[in-house]
């Protein structure tokens, strides 16, 4: 199973930083009997080993040396590949620059390395026979991708950072087949590119009779692209309070509704070079 990780963004919105946003520490882990911080899309890669995936794919920018550099060839029993972006076009032209690598016949899981959320094994929800996205519950689903469904848990559509998201559930993880995947790219060329987010070619795909399947596993989902991102980012990881609590004074984009479990163990150990420092 392949993992995609759209890393080329430039991170505007938590600048200006000294490394890329992906190796942001949030959090902290434990190597050696010492205490490190923790890079922030360690959090998604861990989670996609738990999801089964045995192959990794970073999509950087020509300037994100430092995210090959920190993770190097290959992390636990998974191996690690990169390709790169050479200027921003959008998250779907990140990840189909991986679709070289990967067959049809294997699935593919995809997420977004500068974000966290429970729970931990939440790929593992997912079918591997379908196009299926774990959805979370945020506050303010206006800024985000909503997904609307039906009562069977049929995808209906994606509204992309609309004012009326008609849904309170956002996506935040995706599985699909190899085989789906390909379709994807295949109509993306064919809409000549048009898409810059997924969500809208994911609705032309729908439109032309594929399906979706939304999986509302989700308990807390943050962003960690802001500043107040990655203050609530600290707050659910270290929350200790009782299940169904929302974070206070979470603010519009990053408002995290924390349902259930505990933080992290934070064991996770990267395969490469020390942690960026804070």
């Amino acid at each position: 199973m392949w993992g995609i990780i759209p890393a080329a963004g430039a991170g505007s919105r938590i600048q200006p930083l000294a490394f890329s946003k992906e190796l942001l520490p949030v959090g902290s882990r434990f190597e050696g009997g010492a205490e490190h911080p923790r890079a922030v899309s360690e959090y998604l890669v861990e989670r996609m080993l738990l999801g089964g995936a045995t192959k990794l794919c970073f999509v950087i920018s020509p300037g994100k040396s430092d995210i090959l550099s920190y993770y190097g060839g290959g992390i636990g029993a998974a191996d690690i590949a990169y390709v790169v972006q050479p200027q921003p076009a959008g998250l779907c032209d990140a990840l189909f620059r991986a679709a070289p690598l990967v067959p049809e016949t294997e699935p593919v899981i995809v997420g977004l390395p500068d974000t966290i959320w429970f729970p931990q094994d939440g790929f593992t929800r997912l079918p591997d026979d379908e196009l299926s996205f774990l959805l979370f519950p945020v506050a303010r689903p206006e800024f985000f991708d909503a997904v609307v469904t039906d009562g069977t848990g049929r995808v209906l559509e994606i509204r992309v950072k609309q004012r009326e998201p008609r849904s309170s559930w956002i996506w935040g993880a995706i599985k699909m087949p190899g085989h789906v995947f390909h379709a994807l790219h295949a109509l993306w060329r064919k809409r000549e590119r048009c898409d810059e987010y997924l969500g809208t070619l994911i609705n032309a795909y729908l439109e032309l009779g594929g399906r979706g399947r939304a999986v509302q596993a989700g308990e807390a989902y943050v962003d960690v692209g802001t500043l107040n991102g990655y203050r609530e980012a600290l707050q659910l990881l270290h929350a200790d309070g009782p299940a169904s609590e929302t974070t206070p004074h979470a603010s519009p984009r990053h408002a995290v509704r924390r349902t259930s479990g505990p933080a992290d163990p934070l064991t996770f150990i990267p395969g490469g070079a020390p942690s960026p420092a804070p």
